[in-house]
């Protein structure tokens, strides 16, 4: 993990990565399928880092998403912390209870 972290950090990368938002014109290219525009803030690889090193700054296996459709593309990374220790799920329920009043008169 920490080769994939050092190499988000990359000069190449950077300008990469500008080079992808400015050619999507910074709009998410999945949403964009949808016919909704929403700004894009996360590159991401189609084929995935860690699988195909070898196409880190191919242009083509890059596209602009923003970052609710990133996640939706890595579910494996919407349970994580920064630390890698995955979060605690809390389960929250509401019950309704409809009461009838019984009024007494006096």
């Amino acid at each position: 993990m920490k080769q994939v972290d050092s190499f988000y950090r990359r000069k190449a990368w950077q300008q990469c990565r500008i080079q992808v938002l400015q050619r999507d014109h910074y709009l998410c290219q999945v949403c964009i399928i949808k016919g909704i525009y929403t700004p894009a803030d996360v590159v991401h690889h189609i084929e995935h880092l860690k699988d195909r090193p070898d196409k880190a700054l191919d242009m083509s296996n890059l596209q602009s998403v923003c970052h609710t459709c990133h996640n939706r593309l890595h579910p494996e990374k919407g349970n994580k912390r920064y630390d890698g220790s995955k979060k605690k799920k809390i389960k929250t329920s509401v019950r309704i209870i409809e009461s009838k009043s019984n009024i007494e008169r006096w």
